[in-house]
Formats: C-alpha cells, structure tokens, sequence
C-alpha cells in the first residue's frame, strides 16, 4: 500500500509538469501570432478610437443635446431627460467630463460589439436545443469566473491597451444579450409562429419579421444588463490601461484619494442610471407596442 501515500506527490507533480505544458504552450503561441491577433482587433480598434474622438472633441453642449435626446426617445419621458442633462452637467462642473466621455465610448462600443457577437449566437441557440446545451454550460461558467481572471489571457495576446481592455469588457458581459435573445424567441407564442407558417413564411422571415419583433423586449432586457455588467468592469479594466472614469478610482485607491474616488465613482453610477432608466423604459414601450397589436 506504499503506492497510496505516495500517490498525492505523483499526481501534484503530473499537475504541475501538465500546468508548464500549457503555459510553455499559451506564451509560444502569443509571441508567435501576438502581431496577427492586433491586426485582427485594429478594425474595433479604429471604432473605438473613433468613438471617443467624437464625443470628446464635440463641444459639451451638443453631446449633452445628443443625449438627452436619445434618452428622451427611448423613454419618451422628459423627466429622464432632464435628470440626464443635469447629471452630465454635474460631471461637467466637477471636471470629470473627458473621462465621462471615454467611458461613454468604451461603453458604447463593448454593447455594439456584444450585440453583434451575442445576438447569433441567442438566435441559434433558440433553435438548435444541442447548441443550447453546449453553450448553457460556458456562459454559467462566464458568468461566475472572476472578472479579474479575464485579464489575464487578453493581457497575454495583446499586452496593455484600449483593445484588450474592451474585449475583457465584452467577454464579462455578452452572456446576458445570449441568455435573453435565447429566451425571447423561445416565449414566442406557438400560435403566432403556426399563423404564420399558415401563411407561407420561409424559415428567415419567420425569424426576421414574427420571432425577433416578438423577442424585442425580452433582448431589450439582456442589452440592459449588457450594459450594466460593461459599466461595473471599467474599474477593473482600467488596471490594463483603459482610459475612463476608473483610471481616477484606481488611482484614489493607490494613493487614498476619497474625494477623488467617490466623484468618479458617482459619475460611474449617473451613467450607469441613466443608460439603466432609458433601455427600461424603451423595453417597456416595446412591451405595450406588443401588447396592442396582438392585444
């Protein structure tokens, strides 16, 4: 029975020869193909470089215009309006507007990018159930991974920077805009879905015209959270340098700066209001538009 003592050194030692393999493996791969993974992520790159020279070079009050009246929109509600002009304005006088719009920038980029990523990948897991199972089990583990963990990997492809920051961003919070879209076009009511087949309708535009205008709000809701999850990763982020309000926070706890970091990090939380009340409130007009019209 010596072999069962000495079986915890043997199988440490396998884990560890196993744990040098793959790290052996991860840093040849990144010195190797380290150049062609930034060629691939420059297109987002030029996005969200373009992103931020808009908002930040644009004079205040047009983009506190701008947003107030795409909150107004989604919202129809001049309350949320004017609560969004006067949180911009606060952020403007506490002189924290650049940084504001950079996070805005790198907001407004990671959901665009989650949508487009996240929203095929929803579709096709509503109708393949064998997809589903596959990728059920990768976003739960997604979803509970450390959000510092993430750094790790995109640090290691692409170093310190913008891009690898947003896609750390995007991979913390696509797995709403999956697990919703998913969601919403399987609460399609079958008697919708067999009235339109009775009509004809090919397979797309059963997609396209009846089960994503029906799944709106429901993925509304995943946008949401997309966004939510996107504003809760600037902070951690910003150690891989992100530029935005969580360089500030990062640096008022670095040096104890609490004035410094509570103005930054109100500022995180009237974005994060406002983009959270306008994307609600749009969701919820989506869901009476509904009701109306197949009320």
């Amino acid at each position: 029975m010596d072999w069962f003592y000495e079986f915890p050194e043997m199988g440490s030692s396998a884990l560890r020869a196993l744990k040098k393999s793959i790290d052996g493996s991860f840093r040849d791969f990144t010195r190797e193909h380290g150049e062609l993974m930034e060629q691939i992520f420059d297109p987002l790159k030029q996005f969200l470089i373009f992103s931020e020279q808009l908002l930040t070079d644009t004079p205040w009050p047009i983009v506190i215009a701008v947003i107030a009246g795409l909150a107004w929109f989604a919202s129809r509600s001049l309350k949320i309006a004017i609560g969004t002009v006067i949180t911009l304005l606060l952020i403007g006088y506490f002189g924290m507007w650049e940084d504001t719009m950079r996070t805005v920038s790198m907001i407004f980029v990671c959901t665009i990018t989650a949508i487009v990523l996240g929203l095929p990948i929803g579709v096709l897991m509503s109708r393949f159930d064998g997809m589903q199972r596959i990728v059920n089990p990768t976003l739960d583990i997604m979803q509970t991974m450390p959000s510092f963990v993430y750094l790790i990997p995109v640090v290691m492809l692409l170093g310190i920077g913008k891009v690898p920051g947003l896609i750390a961003v995007v991979i913390y919070a696509i797995p709403p805009i999956i697990r919703f879209t998913n969601l919403g076009i399987r609460l399609v009511p079958a008697d919708v879905l067999e009235a339109s087949e009775a009509f004809g309708t090919s397979a797309w535009q059963k997609m396209t015209k009846v089960q994503l205008p029906l799944a709106l709000p429901t993925i509304m809701a995943g946008v949401n959270q997309t966004i939510m999850l996107s504003l809760a990763m600037v902070v951690i982020a910003s150690m891989i340098g992100v530029q935005g309000l969580g360089q500030p926070v990062l640096k008022a706890i670095a040096n104890q700066y609490f004035t410094l970091g509570m103005f930054n990090g109100l500022a995180i939380v009237g974005i994060a209001i406002i983009f959270d009340r306008a994307s609600q409130a749009y969701g919820k007009r989506l869901q009476r538009h509904l009701e109306v019209v197949h009320g």
